[in-house]
């Protein structure tokens, strides 16, 4: 027999033969495995063709969901070689070996080869990775022009290069994309209002604040709405809230040298204490050379007793919130050369 009664506004379903069952979603959160949300960004043509297959493969083999944020446009790669005059940018290369990691090829497109484009020539590939079930999203055009220009550029600039990857993101899938991740972080106050205009529910397009050691600065960190011009945004902010490994390669943390052997080992350190995080990672580091640790860290979280998502699946446990509302921010992080989009205090 079941019974109906209502307690402070909340339902309960009484089974004679089992325990009262309260659908109170407060309960629901409560009792809800912690998230690891793997968005993955793909910024090159190599990484597309060839790390994106390998990850698509590995989270299969795992059972473990995932967003994946594709380059557009042409890939020129080649012009970080301008970032040489940005502070720490020699610390980052000489630490994540930059050329095994990229390949050579990579590192001459839009210099001394010409850039290929991402979007026409990989299309397939893109494809492939909707079809085994993974949501796919807008990263960027032009990763390298992206993250060069567009915080000092005008309403009209960012317009026509968000415009471009949504027209190629509907031609290859078909449909208007759902999500988007920011390309090196980098974002401007026209982007935030265009992700609005797109009609984005969610995007992952900043950072948390973290401290030398990889932990939260501030543990509350994590999905909020943004504030610009006046008005609050509707896009929910799902802010990246662990070190990625370029991040951590190479550094001295805690009194030890951070490389191959012990990378898993320091992320999965930050992640004991359970709640949910968002982990950005790369096709053409952790689809490649770095698969290894990206392994190690798949196995680890699920001992640790995680579900692994994709930017969907955590939007839909907090899009009924209510989240803080906060301004655009700009900040740098431990292991990353200048500034980026920062979530505020």
């Amino acid at each position: 027999m079941v019974h109906d009664c209502s307690i402070a506004g909340n339902r309960f379903i009484h089974l004679d033969f089992r325990a009262t069952i309260c659908t109170n979603s407060a309960l629901q959160k409560a009792s809800k495995l912690p998230q690891i949300t793997l968005k993955i960004d793909a910024d090159t043509y190599r990484g597309t063709r060839e790390g994106v297959p390998n990850l698509v493969k590995q989270l299969q083999r795992h059972g473990a969901n995932a967003s994946f944020l594709f380059s557009l446009g042409p890939d020129h790669t080649g012009w970080a070689l301008k970032q040489v005059f940005r502070p720490g940018f020699f610390s980052k290369v000489s630490r994540t070996s930059v050329v095994e990691h990229y390949g050579i090829k990579t590192l001459m497109y839009g210099t001394l080869l010409p850039a290929p484009d991402i979007g026409k020539t990989c299309a397939n590939y893109m494809r492939a990775v909707r079809d085994a079930g993974f949501e796919c999203g807008i990263h960027t055009w032009d990763h390298r022009v992206w993250q060069d220009h567009v915080r000092q550029r005008d309403a009209a600039w960012t317009q026509e290069v968000m415009q471009r990857a949504y027209a190629r993101f509907h031609d290859i899938f078909g449909h208007a994309p759902i999500t988007h991740g920011a390309a090196g972080w980098q974002m401007n106050e026209h982007a935030f209002l265009q992700l609005d205009a797109f009609g984005i529910a969610y995007s992952s397009d900043g950072r948390a604040v973290l401290a030398e050691d990889g932990t939260l600065a501030a543990p509350a960190a994590g999905p909020h709405l943004l504030s610009a011009q006046g008005r609050t945004l509707s896009c929910v902010q799902l802010p990246t809230t662990l070190p990625t490994l370029d991040e951590l390669l190479g550094r001295t943390i805690g009194g030890q040298l951070i490389d191959t052997s012990n990378a898993a080992a320091l992320l999965l350190r930050l992640t004991e204490q359970p709640r949910d995080h968002v982990f950005t990672l790369h096709a053409e580091l952790e689809g490649q050379k770095l698969a290894p640790i990206f392994e190690q860290l798949l196995l680890g979280w699920r001992a640790q007793g995680y579900e692994l998502v994709s930017m969907g699946d955590y939007y839909q446990t907090v899009k009924d919130e209510v989240l803080p509302i906060l301004p655009i921010s700009w900040g740098e992080l431990p292991g990353r050369s200048g500034d980026m989009i920062l979530q505020a205090a």
